[in-house]
């Protein structure tokens, strides 16, 4: 069997992405630190007190904050320029293959903050919608999990129009979706996706020739419900989000 090269390069990004994001990022150097203390002591406790000054970095909530912002979108959807598009445009985020209440697998709570926010504006402004969302293991594509959430349990008013299946990351997700309403004469398109993601995949819908208003929701910067007071499980999840999106932003620079 020939090799594929795009799933080689797929999986490569998600190992590199493994390495270089919590919690492995901070504990690497300390790992290497503790090695290195026999033979090189000041080289080792370097790394050592470098991993431990990382980790708190990522965890704390004034420098936390500051990487969020750095990437989170940062205002609601205009409800002026709403009134102009044409088709609503929701991405996914994640399944969870164990869900036996739900039958076997439905999609994860980060996809479905988006799902509600999709149906929410399918509702108030009638547009057809499009779901985005492959399946990179092989299982069933996550478009069409989004698919039946939308219809079944937050009942829009209209089926879902248009379900891309075979995107495995954002940059399929705009290169496909793009062929699918190119076809449908649509050019100007809601965009719903976590405030943390959108910077990236605004880019990339805007590069296949659409037009974008961003409808982003979920935002973890702003107000205290994430990062106000201690360090916490929200705080270093955040900062997990904010630095998976910009070694995205990175990677799909590089790889232009």
């Amino acid at each position: 069997m020939p090799l594929d090269l795009s799933i080689m390069l797929f999986w490569l990004k998600k190992l590199l992405a493994v390495v270089l994001l919590p919690p492995l990022l901070p504990v690497l150097p300390v790992l290497l630190g503790l090695l290195l203390m026999r033979r090189h002591p000041r080289a080792g406790k370097t790394l050592a007190w470098t991993g431990l000054g990382i980790n708190l970095l990522l965890i704390m909530p004034f420098s936390v904050s500051w990487l969020v912002h750095q990437v989170e979108y940062p205002t609601p959807l205009d409800a002026r320029a709403a009134r102009h598009a044409q088709a609503i445009v929701v991405l996914g985020a994640g399944r969870r293959t164990h869900a036996p209440e739900f039958g076997g697998e439905t999609v994860n709570r980060l996809a479905l903050e988006r799902l509600r926010y999709a149906a929410q504006l399918a509702r108030e402004t009638g547009l057809p919608v499009l779901v985005s969302g492959g399946a990179p293991h092989g299982e069933t594509p996550e478009a069409l999990l989004m698919q039946r959430v939308l219809e079944q349990d937050f009942r829009i008013p209209a089926p879902v129009r248009w379900v891309e299946a075979a995107s495995r990351d954002t940059r399929e997700n705009a290169r496909f979706s793009a062929r699918q309403l190119n076809d449908a004469g649509i050019e100007r398109i809601l965009l719903v996706t976590h405030a943390m993601h959108m910077k990236r995949a605004l880019r990339e819908f805007e590069a296949q020739g659409l037009a974008v208003i961003p409808a982003p929701t979920a935002w973890l910067g702003g107000g205290d419900q994430v990062l106000g007071g201690l360090p916490s499980q929200n705080t270093a999840y955040a900062a997990w989000f904010a630095l998976h999106e910009l070694l995205g932003q990175l990677a799909y620079r590089l790889s232009r």
